[in-house]
């Protein structure tokens, strides 16, 4: 019988493990949020948001999503919280990017994970769960000065994305940085910008 491998404590997996406490460490919340868009004719984009019905960022424009819930993948929970949250299911989701800067929700430390789908059913949407509404905003992307403005609009609210684009280190794929976002909440004018960009890239 092989001997059981021990670390440089004297201990065996089986031995570590038991005496292993994930409350001794602290840990985030892992969320999703995914970027829904829809393309017209001339390549007209459109943007799922969702109006937050309750705090924290009560009455801003965000992207659908949430909580991960245990026993649950993150593609999952992207999926369940889709369908909760507007109505629309049967989409093909890809990842867009981790999300983890340490302030960027004011409940604590949590990690998003962003996913991507490009709606090509013509999926009506219905706001539930949490969520006040639910609409398709109009994007519309100009650059001035090296930076790139993503104007998100449906009916008389205007949104926006203001960023600078800068090459992934090793893919070359566009990733915006220096975010500024207007009436968005969380970091979700990044995680658009990312999304925007990745889709744009994706097309060319």
């Amino acid at each position: 019988m092989t001997e059981s491998l021990r670390d440089k404590n004297g201990l065996t997996e089986e031995e570590f493990l038991a005496g292993y406490s994930p409350k001794n460490y602290p840990r985030p919340s892992l969320t999703v949020d995914n970027c829904i868009f829809r393309v017209g004719p001339n390549d007209a984009l459109k943007l799922l948001l969702v109006r937050r019905g309750g705090h924290p960022f009560l009455g801003c424009w965000a992207l659908p999503g949430g909580f991960v819930s245990p026993g649950e993948t993150a593609l999952e929970a992207s999926q369940r919280e889709l369908l909760e949250e507007t109505g629309i299911t049967g989409l093909s989701l890809e990842p867009v990017g981790l999300y983890s800067a340490p302030n960027r929700d004011p409940r604590g430390w949590t990690v998003s994970e962003a996913h991507i789908a490009v709606d090509s059913i013509g999926a009506t949407a219905h706001a539930g769960d949490d969520a006040a509404a639910a609409e398709w905003f109009d994007v519309a992307s100009n650059e001035d000065n090296g930076r790139t403005r993503l104007s998100l609009t449906a009916g008389d609210v205007t949104l926006a994305s203001d960023f600078s684009i800068q090459p992934a280190p090793v893919t070359g794929i566009p990733r915006s940085r220096d975010v500024h976002g207007k009436g968005l909440a969380f970091d979700h004018a990044q995680i658009i910008a990312d999304a925007w960009l990745l889709l744009v890239y994706a097309r060319k």
